[in-house]
C-alpha cells in the first residue's frame, strides 16, 4: 500500500460505494482533472489494486436466498491436496465464497441456494465429493443482517 497517496485510496473508496459512477463525478469528488483521474484508475487497475468492477443482484430476488456455512476438514493438507481442492471448489456455482482457515478446520465455504432441499443436494453431491474432505459442518444463516458485498 506504500505506493498509494490520498487520491488513489479516494478512487479506491469511491468506486467501492459505486462503480457507475461517472469519470467526471469521480474526479470532481478526489479533486483531480479527468486525465490524471483516468491515468491513476488505469494504474490502480494494471496494478492490481481494482480487480474488477461489478453489480450486486439481490440474491433473494432471484430465489437464491438460502445461505449456508460450511466447515470443512480434509484429510490431508499438503500443497498437492490444497490445490485439488481448491480447483474442484472454483467449479462448484453454488459456493459464494471459500476461505481457507488457520484454526480447528480447514475451509469455510458460503454455499447459496434456493431452499433447504437443493443445499442437501449440493452437500452431499458436490462438497463431500470435494477432493480430500473427512468431514464437514454446516451452519445455515438465519437472518442476513450485513453483508455489503464486498
Amino acid at each position: 500500500m506504500s505506493h498509494l497517496d490520498r487520491a488513489d485510496l479516494q478512487i479506491i473508496q469511491e468506486l467501492r460505494e459505486n462503480a457507475r459512477i461517472t469519470l467526471t463525478e469521480l474526479a470532481s469528488r478526489v479533486g483531480l482533472s479527468k486525465t490524471p483521474c483516468q491515468l491513476r484508475m488505469r494504474r490502480l487497475e494494471e496494478q492490481g489494486y481494482i480487480t474488477g468492477y461489478t453489480a450486486l443482484v439481490d440474491q433473494s430476488k432471484l430465489g437464491l436466498s438460502h445461505i449456508s456455512f460450511v466447515q470443512i476438514t480434509l484429510n490431508d493438507t499438503s500443497s498437492k491436496a490444497l490445490t485439488a481442492f481448491n480447483k474442484a471448489a472454483l467449479k462448484i456455482a453454488e459456493v459464494e465464497q471459500c476461505h481457507m482457515i488457520a484454526g480447528g478446520f480447514d475451509y469455510l465455504l458460503k454455499i447459496r441456494t434456493r431452499d433447504m432441499a437443493s443445499y442437501r443436494m449440493v452437500l452431499g453431491e458436490k462438497i463431500s465429493a470435494l477432493p480430500h474432505v473427512l468431514q464437514t459442518s454446516t451452519f445455515v444463516v438465519m437472518e442476513n443482517v450485513r453483508d455489503i458485498g464486498l
